[in-house]
């Protein structure tokens, strides 16, 4: 049951509070040595994408003796080749530890070194799309992305500093941000929804909304780049304490199997998953469209969309690099082994949620 789990006999529910250290506020990289050594590690390799390894050797830097190398090996999505060649050059550099720093793509590649090694991760991200406070790790192997959720690819420590977010482009930060919402919205109406994570989903979306207009208006308003950092916060903390459901499934398939960009898929998808689920989990729905200022669940997928258009984001696969030829693959795909939803997922269903996604056309009541 969703919702919370309530039903005729009252509520019943689990909650597993992941364990972790925040590390929160401007200026807070500047604490990463002490991280690391309260880690009791000696050789941090710091991982990145290309494009971000002057952040990366200026975070080395600070680190001093403690720095191992610098690796910029990180590409999305997590190709399995590029987590064999991270492994090796931790294996040769001698590292203890690894300091991402990036978004999900340059976490992701932290975790999947430390699923082999179970040495700790240390993450500082630059994005808001959360995958910084969850054990899960999604990998790419011969066109077929699979999750996996294990206790030794959480970061053992997260330094959010909302500075280094200053020269996050529009373009990246709507997208990103709307990731994170993604996570919420779905924590909302998981399997195995509680009272706190639910709490938690629920600001975490306000935040968010109420930030990222902001953000993207003036990347220079330091205010609401921490109000983005904690909403973000907020929405990886329930993505790695509950399961997720229909959205997930489609942007991984879409994204694992079709070259899709992450966030912008996640983006673009999550209006018509809500909408979708939105008579099967009202109460969910109801709490979705409440963070976004509205006033009945049948708005939140509407409202979702509309958030991503204020904020420049892509809404329509076709934007994004899906082609129309593949949506029945893809429906295909989105049907075998499916998580856990709340609506029934039918093969015409999910054909036609995609038809509306590559289309871009805004969901109604």
């Amino acid at each position: 049951m969703s919702e919370q789990n309530q039903g005729g006999a009252g509520r019943h529910f689990t909650y597993d509070q992941l364990p972790g250290r925040v590390v929160f506020g401007a200026g807070r990289v500047a604490d990463l040595p002490a991280e690391v050594e309260r880690l009791g590690c000696a050789r941090a390799l710091v991982v990145c994408t290309p494009e971000q390894r002057d952040t990366a050797e200026a975070v080395a830097a600070s680190l001093g003796a403690a720095a191992a190398g610098v690796h910029d090996g990180a590409v999305m999505h997590t190709p399995m080749e590029t987590v064999d060649r991270a492994r090796a050059v931790a294996a040769e550099l001698d590292a203890d530890c690894y300091v991402a720093v990036g978004g999900g793509t340059t976490i992701g590649l932290g975790k999947g070194i430390a699923l082999d090694t179970g040495r700790p991760v240390i993450a500082v991200p630059t994005t808001y799309s959360g995958s910084e406070m969850t054990p899960i790790i999604g990998l790419t192997e011969n066109g077929v992305k699979r999750t996996l959720r294990d206790m030794k690819v959480l970061p053992r420590t997260v330094i959010y500093d909302p500075d280094l977010t200053a020269s996050l482009p529009a373009a990246i930060a709507g997208p990103s941000g709307m990731n994170a919402i993604a996570h919420s919205v779905e924590a909302l109406y998981a399997e195995n929804a509680n009272p706190v994570s639910s709490l938690m989903a629920e600001e975490g979306i306000r935040a968010l909304a109420a930030a990222l207009p902001r953000v993207v208006a003036d990347p220079g308003d330091a205010a609401a780049r921490a109000e983005a950092f904690y909403g973000s916060w907020l929405c990886g903390a329930v993505l790695g304490c509950v399961g997720m459901a229909l959205h997930h499934k489609l942007c991984h398939t879409l994204g694992g199997s079709f070259n899709l960009p992450h966030a912008e898929t996640h983006t673009v998808v999550l209006p018509h998953a809500a909408s979708y689920n939105a008579a099967a989990a009202p109460e969910a729905l109801a709490r979705v469209a409440r963070a976004l200022g509205l006033a009945q669940a049948a708005e939140a997928g509407g409202g979702l969309f509309d958030l991503a258009a204020s904020v420049g984001a892509p809404t329509a696969l076709s934007a994004i690099g899906m082609t129309e030829d593949g949506l029945d693959r893809a429906a295909d795909l989105a049907v075998q082994n499916p998580y856990y939803n709340p609506a029934p997922v039918t093969r015409d269903g999910i054909r036609a949620l995609l038809d509306d996604a590559f289309h871009g056309r805004r969901p109604t009541h």
